[in-house]
C-alpha cells in the first residue's frame, strides 16, 4: 500500500520513451549542419577549381574554334585525324610505357642498395633533392646540359672527351688549300695534286685557314727534303707568314710546316705509299717504282671536330626529356619504396638466409613479392604524373623539334593558346586526357582504401 501511494505521489513523473530518440536526432541534424558549414568552403573551392572547369571543357569541346557554332563530336574526330595530335598521342604512350617502368625499377634498385651503405640517409637526401627543384628550373638546367656545342653542353663535353680519348681528332679541321697552287679539292678534303710527279721529284703543298694558335707547338720552319733517286719528297706548310710578306706558293723562311698530316702517293688510283709529315712539314715516299704519281692528303686531315650527340634532335629529343624526368623523380620512387622495404619483416629474410638462399633469390622471391603493393602504388602514381607532363617537354624541346616531342598536355596548350587559337579542339584534348587519367586515379584510390581496411 505504501509503495502504491509513493508511485502516485504528486512529485513523481513517468518517463517518456519518445523524448530521447528525438533529442538524438536533433543532435545529429545539428552535427550534420555544422559539418556542412565547415566543409562548404572546401566544396565551393573544389567546384570552382575542378568541377566547373571540367564541365565547361566538356561543353566547349562540342563547339568550333570561335565557340559559336555547335559541331558535336567533330573535334574528337579531328583528334584522330590530325598528324601532329597523333604524334603527341604516340609520344604520350612512350612516356607512359617507359618512364614509370624505369623509375620504379631504379627506385627499387636504389632502395635495396641504400640499405647496405653506411651513409644511407645522406645518399637518399642527395637523390631526393631534385624533387625540391621546380620543373621550370629542371627544364632550363637540362636544356643547357643537352646543348650540342661541347663548350656549353656538359653532357656533350663529356661525350667528346671520351671520344677523343680513343680516337685522335683531325689535325687541321679549318685548313684549306691555297687556290691555284697545284692542289684540287673542296673544303674539308681530300686534296690531290693536279700534276703528276715521278720518283726523284718533289711537291709543295701550301695551306691557309689555320690560325697561328692552332699550329702545333712542335711545328718548325717549313723545309723541302731531298726526294732521293727512288722517292718523292714534299712539304705541307702554312703558306702565310706572320706580319705579311713572302711569295704565295713558295716556301718562305718565316712559314711553318704542318706536322702530323697523313700524305699518300697514288698510282692509277691505288695507294702506293703513305707517310706522315714531320715537325717541319716534310715527308718522303721511298722505294717507289718508276712511273707517274699524284699526291693526296686524305679528308681525315681536315675533318670537322667531333661535336657529340644531337640530344635535342628529332630522333633523341623524347628520350632526352625522359632522362631529365628520371633525374627529378628517381628520389621520390626510391623513398617510397624504401619505406615499404623498411616494413618488411626481417625474420622472413633471416629465415631465407639460414636456409641457404642467395641474396638474388631473396630479392626475387621474398623482397619483390612483399613489396608488390608498394611498387603498384608507385607505378600507378607515376603513370598519372607522366600523362600530365608539360613543363619539361615545353622548355627542353627547341622550337624546330617541338612537334616531335609534343605530348597530349603540350599539344593541348599549343592548340588552345600557343598559336592554334582553337579552344574547341584544345578542350577536346583536355577531355581525352582526363578520360585517360581517371581510370588510373580510381585504381589508386581503391588500392589506398584496401590497404587501410
Amino acid at each position: 500500500m505504501a509503495d502504491t501511494l509513493k508511485e502516485r505521489a504528486p512529485g513523481a513523473r513517468t518517463p517518456r520513451t519518445g523524448a530521447a530518440p528525438d533529442t538524438r536526432r536533433r543532435a545529429q541534424r545539428r552535427k550534420r549542419r555544422l559539418a556542412v558549414l565547415f566543409v562548404l568552403p572546401a566544396l565551393l573551392l573544389l567546384g570552382a577549381l575542378v568541377v566547373y572547369p571540367v564541365v565547361f571543357s566538356v561543353g566547349r569541346s562540342l563547339f568550333d574554334a570561335s565557340g559559336e557554332q555547335f559541331v558535336g563530336a567533330a573535334n574528337y574526330t579531328e583528334i584522330f585525324q590530325d598528324p601532329a595530335t597523333l604524334k603527341a598521342i604516340r609520344n604520350s604512350t612512350i612516356w607512359v610505357v617507359v618512364a614509370p617502368v624505369l623509375l620504379t625499377g631504379l627506385g627499387l634498385m636504389l632502395a635495396v642498395l641504400t640499405e647496405k651503405v653506411r651513409w644511407a640517409t645522406a645518399f637518399k637526401l642527395v637523390l631526393f633533392l631534385p624533387m625540391a627543384v621546380s620543373f621550370l628550373a629542371a627544364g632550363i638546367i637540362f636544356r643547357l646540359a643537352y646543348e650540342q656545342d661541347p663548350d656549353r653542353g656538359v653532357i656533350n663535353a663529356a661525350v667528346v672527351a671520351a671520344h677523343d680519348t680513343f680516337e685522335d681528332p683531325a689535325a687541321y679541321p679549318t685548313a684549306r688549300a691555297r687556290e691555284n697552287q697545284g692542289l684540287a679539292g673542296t673544303d674539308g678534303g681530300p686534296y690531290t695534286t693536279t700534276e703528276t710527279v715521278r720518283p726523284g721529284g718533289s711537291v709543295t703543298l701550301g695551306f691557309v685557314g689555320v690560325a697561328p694558335d692552332a699550329v702545333p707547338s712542335q711545328a718548325r720552319p717549313a723545309a723541302v727534303p731531298g726526294p732521293g733517286a727512288d722517292g718523292i719528297g714534299g712539304v705541307a706548310y702554312l703558306d702565310f707568314a706572320p706580319g705579311g710578306g713572302g711569295t704565295q706558293g713558295k716556301v718562305d723562311p718565316a712559314e711553318k710546316g704542318l706536322p702530323g698530316m697523313t700524305v699518300e702517293a697514288l698510282r692509277d688510283g691505288e695507294v702506293a705509299a703513305r707517310a706522315t709529315t714531320a715537325a717541319d712539314g716534310s715527308f718522303r715516299f721511298e722505294g717507289l717504282s718508276d712511273g707517274e704519281y699524284t699526291v693526296r692528303l686524305p679528308a681525315a686531315n681536315f675533318a670537322a671536330p667531333y661535336q657529340g650527340v644531337n640530344w635535342l634532335g628529332p630522333a633523341l629529343v623524347t628520350p632526352a626529356i625522359i632522362g631529365a624526368y628520371l633525374w627529378v623523380w628517381t628520389g621520390f620512387a626510391m623513398v617510397l619504396i624504401g619505406a615499404g622495404l623498411a616494413a618488411i619483416p626481417r625474420d622472413a629474410l633471416e629465415a631465407a638466409r639460414m636456409d641457404g638462399a642467395s641474396e638474388g633469390q631473396i630479392f626475387r622471391k621474398i623482397t619483390v613479392p612483399l613489396l608488390a603493393p608498394v611498387l603498384t602504388v608507385v607505378f600507378v602514381t607515376l603513370v598519372i604524373n607522366v600523362m600530365k607532363v608539360f613543363d619539361l617537354v615545353y622548355i627542353i624541346a627547341p622550337g624546330p623539334v617541338q612537334e616531335e616531342a609534343n605530348v597530349l598536355a603540350t599539344r593541348m596548350w599549343l592548340v588552345s593558346f600557343g598559336g592554334g587559337n582553337d579552344q574547341g579542339l584544345g578542350s577536346a584534348l583536355s577531355v581525352l586526357l582526363l578520360l585517360l587519367v581517371v581510370p588510373a586515379m580510381i585504381f589508386n584510390v581503391r588500392r589506398f582504401r584496401r590497404s587501410r581496411s
